[in-house]
């Protein structure tokens, strides 16, 4: 009810001729909202959107304000006719799950509100609709969930590692004694094989662990750090997947490791690269990599000015059900030759960095998006952390 408040204190704040810089304020106060909010007057015409209503209904308040409300979003005739009965009564209402279609033809599932706006004479001006979209709920759950599931996973990992190399060491050790107390080569043999595993295995888990580094955080450009992936994977596949670009030019210098963050998205893109590979009946293979800067952008419980998104999208066979819950745990991988540990050290990397890693997945579409917030100085992120 905040946006009602506002939009009711705005009113008096006109009656009562204050100038132009007080009224910026109660604008500017709305715009910043992450509420969705529409404007609509007793025509069912918009009148404003915010950034946030911009977003959700992706569409642009500059093309569609005069128009009616079907520009910004469609709905059941019922739904439209409690419009027009607010306007009569002036009344609000509350409606629970319902089933938009936006304007490029995406359903959208939320809950909204329409308050009213009286005129002087008593007579409803205006309808405000303030829009809670349900899947982003859904989505904040999801990623909470995401979130405490791989911390519990890196407790057990440092457990398991500690019981792992103390005695790994010890027996790493006692090989090196016996291969310099014995002087047979066939026994060397066997003691180089007891070292090499050793290694191999300490190796592993350090691998388990993660980034064993701090990031080295810098103001860094994005897009330079996806096209270094770009090329990687390009000489990988030998041209034989077809990455196309899709930037958001608009996206501010963030601040993060450089080095980390093109491991993590290598990593994310090799998974994708791995399975075109594998899918012999695609023809034409295809990574999209797009990045778009989201606003007033929730990730867990933290709300950040502003986000990057980096969605890797391939159109692939799709990851098998029973294992997308458990993508980012170690040693979890669809391939019967897979380490299982690439998505999950991504997963470490973009949350050193504030962010998270999400993914859908269909037959011939399997999308990972990864967010990070942009933080404008490296005192900023140390705010977060």
């Amino acid at each position: 009810m905040l946006v009602r408040f506002l939009q009711l204190l705005l009113k008096e704040t006109i009656k009562a001729g204050v100038n132009r810089e007080a009224l910026s304020v109660y604008s500017l106060l709305i715009d910043h909202l992450s509420t969705a909010v529409v404007q609509l007057n007793d025509n069912l015409e918009i009148e404003y959107l915010n950034p946030a209503a911009e977003m959700l209904l992706a569409v642009s308040r500059r093309r569609i304000y005069g128009n009616d409300i079907g520009a910004a979003f469609r709905e059941d005739e019922e739904s439209i006719q409690a419009l027009h009965a607010a306007i009569e009564s002036g009344h609000p209402f509350t409606k629970r799950e319902a089933e938009i279609e936006c304007s490029n033809n995406k359903k959208l599932f939320c809950d909204y509100t329409v308050t009213p706006i009286m005129g002087t004479s008593n007579d409803t001006e205006s309808l405000i609709i303030e829009l809670y979209p349900r899947d982003r709920m859904k989505r904040i759950s999801q990623e909470d969930e995401i979130i405490a599931n791989h911390e519990s996973s890196k407790e057990l990992v440092r457990g398991l590692a500690h019981e792992i190399k103390n005695p790994l060491g010890g027996i790493r050790g006692a090989a090196q004694l016996i291969s310099r107390a014995f002087t047979d080569e066939a026994l060397n043999d066997y003691t180089q094989v007891i070292i090499e595993e050793s290694d191999r295995l300490r190796d592993l888990v350090d691998r388990l662990l993660g980034p064993r580094q701090l990031p080295k955080n810098k103001p860094l450009n994005i897009h330079k750090v996806i096209e270094r992936v770009r090329q990687l994977i390009s000489v990988e596949t030998d041209n034989q997947i077809e990455l196309i670009r899709d930037y958001d030019p608009s996206i501010p210098d963030l601040i993060g490791d450089e080095s980390q963050l093109i491991q993590a998205l290598l990593n994310v893109t090799r998974n994708a690269m791995q399975a075109l590979m594998d899918d012999e009946d695609n023809r034409h293979k295809t990574i999209h990599m797009v990045t778009r800067a989201l606003r007033q952008f929730t990730i867990g419980s933290k709300r950040h000015r502003l986000v990057c998104k980096i969605s890797i999208i391939d159109n692939g066979p799709g990851i098998p059900e029973g294992i997308l819950k458990t993508l980012f745990y170690p040693m979890v991988s669809g391939r019967a030759d897979g380490t299982g540990l690439g998505l999950s050290i991504a997963q470490s990397v973009i949350h050193q960095h504030h962010g998270i890693i999400e993914c859908n997945s269909y037959p011939k579409k399997t999308e990972f998006n990864i967010l990070i917030p942009i933080e404008t100085t490296v005192q900023d992120q140390e705010k977060h952390s």
